[in-house]
């Protein structure tokens, strides 16, 4: 019996893995659309900035300048704006913003 609950743990473990391998993709997909509907009319669809964008003075999300900046910074200014950008945190969820984050930091490899 003592053998037991290790290998369910191991096991509990190994499908928890799989799991969230499995859903990354998907996250992945969700935050390109939630970039597309919410961020892309200014800051492109490639985070360079739209010509509009470009006017305003967005940032380019490829540049180092924002690369440099912590998860939680990109998070924060999602969430409650910087300059003419709005407030989105009561329009995303939280895990949205995340995933907002993680997709910005792809765009910077690009």
């Amino acid at each position: 019996m003592n053998h037991l609950f290790p290998r369910i743990g191991l096991a509990a473990l190994l499908a928890c893995a799989l799991l969230s391998l499995g859903t990354s993709p998907a996250r992945a997909q969700d935050a390109a659309a939630t970039f597309k509907a919410k961020c892309a009319m200014c800051h492109g669809a490639d985070g360079k900035g739209s010509a509009m964008g470009q006017k305003m003075g967005v940032h380019d999300f490829a540049s180092a300048e924002v690369q440099k900046e912590t998860d939680a910074e990109l998070a924060e200014i999602i969430s409650g704006g910087k300059g003419r950008m709005p407030a989105y945190k009561d329009r995303l969820k939280e895990s949205e913003i995340k995933d907002l984050v993680a997709y910005i930091r792809t765009l910077g490899k690009k």
